[in-house]
């Protein structure tokens, strides 16, 4: 430790320490504009000057380092007249627009002039201020804002890794732009307008819309994906004019084009405000009454007439914990059906079930802020930049910031693999082959932890014996990879201390995903994911709370908790005064159960199948026979054309409630807003038709329905209850494994070449479902689907960037705009699931993501 003394203060502080930390550390603050504790100093502005014995000039506190001894002075005389010289240059060419500037009120340069008492400006210069840059997608730049601190370029480049910005010019005409000098191409996070410290750089969708004291701010949490990356949302008359998040959040105050711009789907004008009920051919606007007695009059009469299991539900991880549970709760106990099920059956559950199966891991294994400490990061069959930013976040700073070695597995190119030390592009499908051959190669180079596999591993013999047994040629062969850089990778991994290995959705959405998450459990154990505080298991899945959902129960096999429905019924019995109905029909059932006239009355929460489901032209038909098909959304779509009844339900800005994260954060909503017309939020809609359907009516409230959930689940240590200010988030019972509780699962692969061209669905950085494609800021960005495409293929079928292509699977076809890209191999297709007019997953079977397809022109 480093002792010193700050303005008579006695100070200590690690070694390698700044003087700014250290003041900050016995309670000195010390003025900063360029400074941001999550990037590398850069001394730029220097208002951080402090005066220190023995030495005969000032020195920049933030980037001066401290040392034993040492006597520093922050705050005296002469220290103030530089500081403010120093701000008076930096507005030799600053324009005096303050009353249209959208950061007055929050600019970091006007507080400084206030705090130092800067009230004129002595120095003159010409004018070399580059123009304001107005042709950048979704941000705005006006350089003669600038002060050059250089945060943006930073936080771009060391923080999200994006790398998009940099410094142009020298001296007086320098400025921030992009690194071609063409439009803004990048993430699209809205991180580098955050740390602005004036109003250089101003998001669009913002600009002139609001002061910054007219707001009000409310924390909550982002539930476009899993990571649940902590936000406040700034209000005014009932809508929402900005989200922003401050360095202490969990997420480090970084926000993608989600959370920052993706919050226009709220203040859309295609939400649903009322009640609706189908009489003739047309949807007529109702009270809420006639709407839920219509409901629960129609689901009590298809129930006396066919029973319970003509009734089906289907739920969404845009439902929070609580209304998730009560969604279960209303079906299986009111209705008395078990036919429920979600979009977590066609990937999420998949994998899940495999990890519980192996490992007794339901989710993740650790934290995600444990993959930055982590020594080598694994991202298998996972676009993680799309699929969750925050984890890409924490690869960054575990492989850019520290030492860690990145190993990126993927069948396309993503943003990682410009920073992977070894990246691995298998052939499509032969991921069991490159998981088995990595474990093999570890074991036998002696890098496996043999103490830890000795006590956790139930079966290593059976587990050395198999790995021992893979042909590595043969894995060369089918994965398309060369032996070298196989033991290169499986070095990386085997040799580090700490591992963080994370798959998502090219994985649990994949036919044989379940072998597929076997073969990465089995590598899990040999590279060491799964033991020590650091690192993990990460399967990621990018709806906001599949993992609340999975969590409380929703799918007919398992009830809250995990517990199997048929053997673990008795407690639930108990608790809700009922015998549970026996069977259960999952998605896949229920689509079946419609067709044949045996499902008769079909409840979709916050869920659309036409669009996100796979196989969606075959939904389509479906639903159109459902005797009585009920939509609880809060967006007017084309199902809900299709109803018979629509309840308008509530954005995550108008309710309460909590989510969980895919690491098993549980934390609170904020209510920013009230509900837009007449609709209501999930929870009230779904707790007034239990009332009216369920014997006994509901007793609970919503924190009395968590901590039931608790209660019965088991996997919580503490219930999330909504507060005033930001919610602390609780977590669920850490992941232990006990001794001999970790299975080997036997897991053979192969990896026939495709005879002909595949398509490959998934999702894109700039959206999330479907709800983002209405937001305006990511359609700013990405306003339509489109198929990727090698350009080799492209120039086969005689077709340019923006040309047709019609594609063809067994089950449909879809019509879309090429985009040519080197990112996709030869005879592999990539096309976004979220756009309703592109509507690909009418291509795509049911229990697949890749499907062989006929390409044409057209």
């Amino acid at each position: 430790m480093i002792k010193l003394k700050i303005d008579g203060k006695d100070a200590q502080i690690e070694k390698g320490a700044t003087i700014l930390a250290a003041a900050a550390r016995v309670g000195i603050k010390i003025p900063t504009l360029c400074y941001l504790q999550k990037v590398s100093p850069t001394g730029a502005c220097r208002v951080c000057i402090v005066e220190i014995e023995g030495v005969d000039k000032p020195m920049t506190a933030c980037n001066t380092l401290a040392v034993d001894n040492m006597v520093v002075t922050t705050q005296s005389e002469r220290l103030r007249t530089m500081r403010r010289q120093l701000v008076e240059l930096l507005l030799i060419n600053h324009p005096l627009d303050c009353p249209v500037c959208d950061a007055a009120g929050e600019c970091d340069l006007q507080n400084i002039c206030y705090d130092l008492d800067v009230v004129s400006q002595p120095f003159g210069a010409e004018d070399v201020c580059h123009a304001p840059i107005n042709d950048w997608p979704l941000i705005q730049q006006v350089p003669s804002r600038c002060i050059l601190c250089e945060k943006c370029v930073k936080t771009c480049h060391e923080v999200v890794g994006a790398s998009a910005l940099v410094v142009r010019e020298r001296g007086e005409k320098a400025f921030i732009d992009t690194v071609d000098g063409q439009p803004l191409d990048c993430e699209f996070c809205g991180n580098c307008v955050e740390e602005c410290p004036t109003g250089t750089l101003i998001a669009k969708t913002f600009k002139h819309k609001a002061r910054p004291w007219e707001l009000t701010k409310t924390p909550s949490v982002c539930t476009y994906c899993g990571s649940q990356c902590q936000i406040d949302l700034h209000v005014k008359g009932n809508r929402i004019y900005r989200v922003t998040s401050d360095d202490g959040t969990v997420n480090g105050g970084n926000l993608c084009i989600g959370g920052y711009f993706g919050y226009g789907y709220v203040n859309s004008e295609r939400r649903l405000l009322h009640p609706l009920v189908k009489k003739g051919e047309g949807l007529e606007k109702v009270a809420w009454n006639e709407a839920l007695t219509a409901v629960a009059g129609t689901a009590l009469r298809l129930k006396r007439e066919s029973g319970g299991a003509a009734l089906a539900g289907l739920a969404s991880p845009r439902l929070s914990n609580e209304e998730n549970y009560l969604f279960q709760k209303l079906f299986r106990v009111g209705l008395g059906s078990n036919n429920i099920d979600s979009e977590a059956r066609f990937g999420a559950l998949r994998t899940h079930k495999t990890l519980d199966a192996a490992l007794g891991l339901k989710g993740a294994s650790n934290r995600i802020d444990r993959i930055s400490a982590a020594e080598a990061v694994l991202v298998l069959g996972c676009d993680v930049t799309a699929e969750a930013p925050a984890l890409d976040w924490q690869i960054e700073a575990a492989c850019r910031k520290n030492d860690g070695k990145l190993v990126v597995a993927n069948m396309r190119r993503v943003k990682l693999n410009r920073y992977a030390k070894t990246s691995l592009q298998y052939r499509p499908g032969s991921e069991v082959l490159l998981a088995n051959a990595l474990g093999r190669l570890i074991l036998e180079a002696g890098l496996a932890d043999e103490d830890y596999l000795r006590r956790f591993v139930g079966n290593l013999d059976e587990l050395k014996a198999h790995l021992s047994a893979v042909d590595l040629e043969q894995a060369a062969s089918g994965t398309g990879l060369s032996l070298d850089l196989l033991r290169e990778a499986a070095d990386y991994l085997g040799r580090a201390g700490s591992v963080a290995l994370i798959f998502g959705a090219d994985i649990s959405k994949s036919e044989g995903a379940e072998e597929k998450t076997a073969a990465i459990a089995n590598l899990a154990m040999v590279s060491g994911a799964l033991h020590g505080d650091v690192g993990g298991l990460f399967p990621v899945d990018e709806k906001g709370n599949m993992q609340g959902l999975l969590d409380m129960g929703v799918c007919p096999e398992f009830l809250p908790g995990y517990h199997p429905y048929e053997a673990g019924r008795a407690p639930f019995e108990k608790a809700w005064s009922v015998k549970l109905p026996a069977g259960g029909l999952d998605a896949a059932g229920i689509l079946a159960g419609i067709e044949k006239g045996e499902i008769r009355f079909l409840y979709l929460a916050a869920t659309n199948p036409l669009v996100s489901y796979p196989d969606s032209g075959r939904w389509r038909k479906a639903l159109a026979k459902v005797e009585c098909l009920v939509v609880q959304d809060i967006l007017d779509t084309e199902l809900c054309a299709l109803a018979h009844v629509v309840l308008p339900g509530s954005s995550f800005a108008e309710k309460s409630g909590s989510f969980t994260a895919l690491d098993g954060r549980v934390s609170c909503l904020g209510k920013a807003l009230q509900p837009v017309g007449e609709s209501k939020e999930d929870w009230d809609i779904l707790a007034d038709l239990y009332d009216r359907v369920a014997p006994q009516g509901l007793s609970l409230d919503r924190d009395g329905v968590l901590t039931e959930a608790k209660e019965l689940s088991g996997l919580h240590t503490e219930v999330c209850f909504a507060g005033s200010g930001r919610c602390q988030p609780c977590l669920k019972k850490p992941y232990r494994p006990a001794d001999k509780s970790l299975t080997y699962t036997p897991v053979a692969g192969s990896a026939a070449a495709p005879a002909g061209m595949e398509l490959l669905s998934g999702k894109i950085l700039f959206h999330f479902g479907t709800t983002s494609t209405f937001a305006e800021g990511n359609l700013a960005v990405a306003p339509s689907g489109y198929i990727e495409i090698h350009p080799e293929d492209a120039a086969g079928l005689g077709v340019a960037e923006g040309g047709m292509l019609k594609i063809t699977s067994a089950v449909g076809s879809a019509r879309g705009e090429a985009r040519l890209s080197g990112a996709v191999p030869r005879g592999l297709l990539f096309a976004p699931y979220h756009f309703a007019d592109l509507n690909i997953q009418q291509v795509v079977p049911a229990g697949v993501n890749r499907v062989a397809v006929q390409v044409s022109k057209g």
